[in-house]
């Protein structure tokens, strides 16, 4: 029988496979830009991803307490070292997370909130949270006019020429 934690350790790196889809096709040049100042920019988008999977998720499913402190410039600066950072938090919360047992994913954690949450929900809250980011990005992207890479290979339009019509 397949450990529990197994399923997710398959899982994860092809949720961030997507993520980094998008990563990779951010302009240098416009690693700063947001659509209204005060807002996220496509680089504190990047960086909230890695900081809350890594100084949130990854912290609190250790039984400490978060250590998350913004996704600010401070953190990274400029596309590569943002990217080499993005890609070094990740690598060190899959180090924690498969450390994790079985039975690890059914005790619970305390959220920054101070709910108590069994591991495995927190974990799928993780993922919620890098989807929810994700489609930020596609957004901001659209935004500046750069193609986006459809999600699972065809666009919409692409899916919709390949369907057939069902009667009303």
């Amino acid at each position: 029988m397949m450990n529990p934690i197994q399923s997710f350790l398959e899982y994860f790196p092809k949720v961030r496979a997507r993520t980094e889809k998008l990563v990779r096709i951010v302009p240098p040049d416009r690693l700063e830009w947001t659509y209204m100042p005060g807002k996220f920019t496509i680089g504190d988008q990047i960086r909230h991803i890695a900081a809350i999977e890594r100084y949130m998720f990854a912290e609190t499913i250790a039984g400490r307490v978060s250590a998350y402190h913004g996704c600010g410039k401070e953190l990274a600066d400029g596309y590569e070292n943002v990217v080499a950072w993005f890609n070094e938090l990740h690598r060190q919360s899959m180090e924690i997370f498969g450390n994790l047992s079985g039975e690890d994913l059914q005790r619970k954690c305390m959220t920054p909130g101070n709910a108590e949450i069994p591991v495995w929900k927190w974990l799928r809250s993780m993922i919620e949270h890098e989807i929810h980011h994700r489609g930020a990005l596609y957004i901001y992207l659209n935004l500046l006019e750069i193609k986006t890479p459809p999600l699972y290979g065809l666009t919409s339009e692409e899916v919709e020429e390949r369907s057939v019509w069902l009667p009303k």
